[in-house]
This record gives structure tokens, sequence and C-alpha cells, in this order.
């Protein structure tokens, strides 16, 4: 059976290189943030089904995304779509808070629960509409969103900090080219694409209806 060397092993394959991401992976379990019949899978580089015909991200590119925002330690993160966990418990050990926005409360239960038993007391996972955002703790120095949309949401760019980074898949939903944009002055500009990716829809007031 596959573990967690195994899929570090795999995530620096992909070109994951910064030994803090890297280290992230080795210390926080996936099995531990994924549907228990499917925690023999949890070391594999692949996508994971959970409820409400959502999956969870393959781990290389979740490796990928968190990369890119440089996080050094102190920042506030807001993370769009908390799925399990995992991400959010990566995050937590690469900056200094994270909020997340999950759409389905069963989700985002399980989430809180996963990051919970981890011992992550850093984060906080609530119930709503991803696009957004979370006004009240704004402005944030990274922003990653787990859902796929032909745009920024406007109201992610704008609680954005200057400076700060944030990592989207940009498309329809199914074929996307997963993107690292930067606040500057005059608003958000796009730096370079991450990856190809699959990733399920954005729904919302600013992102697709439904």
């Amino acid at each position: 059976m596959r573990n967690r060397e195994d899929l570090v092993r795999a995530v620096a394959v992909k070109g994951v290189r910064d030994p803090r991401v890297l280290s992230a992976l080795r210390e926080v379990p996936r099995a531990n943030f994924v549907p228990p019949d499917l925690a023999e899978r949890a070391y594999l580089d692949g996508p994971l089904p959970i409820p409400h015909e959502q999956v969870t991200t393959q781990p290389s590119l979740v490796a990928m995304m968190v990369e890119a925002l440089g996080l050094t330690g102190s920042e506030r993160v807001l993370e769009i779509g908390a799925g399990y966990g995992w991400q959010t418990a990566l995050l937590a050990r690469l900056c200094g808070t994270v909020w997340s926005v999950e759409r389905w409360p069963d989700i985002a239960e399980a989430a809180r629960t996963n990051l919970a038993r981890h011992g992550t007391t850093n984060a906080e996972v609530v119930v709503g509409d991803g696009t957004e955002g979370l006004p009240e703790h704004a402005p944030y120095e990274a922003i990653i969103v787990a859902a796929a949309f032909t745009r920024v949401p406007p109201p992610l760019a704008e609680q954005l900090a200057p400076g700060g980074r944030l990592v989207q898949p940009m498309g329809p939903g199914g074929e996307e080219e997963v993107a690292l944009f930067e606040k500057v002055r005059r608003g958000l500009t796009r730096r370079r694409t991450i990856a190809g990716a699959h990733f399920v829809r954005l729904y919302g007031t600013h992102g697709f209806p439904g």
C-alpha cells in the first residue's frame, strides 16, 4: 500500500520544489481527510469522489496551486471550497490563518471534524457562497479557489490585499487552465499558467448559476 512518502515523491516528480510544501505533505495524512472507504487510495496521486458529485483535487495539483501562493508563514488565506479539509490543513501549516468557504453543509462539517481530529487550530470552515468571499475577514494575502469559472469573481479580487496572490482554475468546468494572479495597483494581473486541469464548476452569485 502506498504511503505519504510515495505521495511526496509523486508530487516532486510533477515539479513541486518548495521544501515547506513538501514537508506539509509529509505532516498531513491525506488518509484522514478522505471518505473512510477510500482511505487505501489516499496516497495515490489522483482525485477522489466526495458527496454531491464533488471530488477532491489531485494531490500534485493541490501542491502546485499552494506552492504558487508563495506562503511564508504569516498570511491570512481565503480558501474557496474546503472539500474534506486536506488542502485546508496544508494551508494551515504554511500560513497564519485560513478561512475556508464551503458550499455544502455536510461537506463543511466533515472538513471541520477532520481538521479538529488532526489538531488544526488556525483554520475555520464556514458554509456560504464562495464567490462572495468573506469580506468580514479581508484583506487576504492569498486566495485559492478549488472550482472553475471563466473569470475571477469581483468580490474575491476586491478582498485580495495589494501584492496578494490568487490561484483559480479558469474555464467552463471540466477543461481549465489553473492561473496565478497578483493584485497590483490597477487590479488583478495574470502572472502565469500553473497547469491544465479538470475542475468542478464554481457556483454562486458571481459564478455559474444553480
